[in-house]
């Protein structure tokens, strides 16, 4: 299944009041991968679009992570290099995630699971929420099957998928209808009480498993 440039807006859908207030305190840093490395893929202005709708909350600071700037080997290393330390790095510095995952044959792809790999206690108990892409199925599968993925690392997946399908992001209007944007809202408030609540757990009692 291809995931070839389909008119994706630039910018950010307008309107809508997004998250619950997080109580005042320091935002939740989020990083928002973008899972597809293809050539010709959208997966990256999914990433700043959903990065944009968080970035206009006062309790998300989004950072986009995005796989196609690191340069990971093809074989796994006795050591890692520093691309590998970069993206741990930058998965333990956050607090909460958004995937942003296109759909290959039924699944996501290997760059995304590669990369999910390299770290492990970094992920664990944070929120991890799931924007996907795709033909008809808006990509849910390849969420579906990254949630297995995600339980065994110990964190807490989002109920709310924010599913987008390509063939009608031919339309100029995009994924800045409604609907898209109303699951997008449910997505980060989910994300906003999980990552606030895991944040305070955290502090209280270190994760051990």
């Amino acid at each position: 299944m291809s995931d070839r440039e389909h008119g994706f807006p630039a910018g950010a859908p307008g309107g809508g009041a997004v998250v619950a207030d997080g109580g005042g305190t320091a935002p939740l840093r989020v990083a928002v991968i973008v899972g597809s490395t293809r050539e010709g893929r959208v997966g990256d202005r999914v990433a700043r679009w959903i990065a944009d709708l968080a970035a206009r909350t006062a309790v998300l600071e989004p950072t986009v992570v995005d796989l196609a700037d690191f340069a990971f080997p093809t074989r796994l290393p006795e050591r890692p290099n520093p691309d590998m330390l970069g993206f741990v790095s930058a998965v333990g510095d956050a607090e909460a995630y958004v995937v942003v995952t296109p759909e290959y044959n039924r699944s996501y792809p290997a760059s995304l699971k590669q990369a999910i790999d390299y770290a492990y206690d970094e992920w664990r108990a944070k929120p991890v929420g799931f924007v996907s892409y795709g033909y008809k199925a808006r990509g849910l599968l390849a969420a579906e099957h990254l949630r297995q993925v995600f339980a065994e690392l110990h964190t807490v997946t989002m109920r709310d998928v924010v599913g987008l399908d390509l063939a009608a992001l031919a339309d100029p209007v995009g994924a800045a209808d409604g609907d898209a944007e109303a699951a997008a809202e449910a997505l980060l408030d989910q994300l906003v009480w999980w990552g606030t609540a895991l944040r305070e757990a955290r502090a209280a009692r270190p994760y051990v498993a």
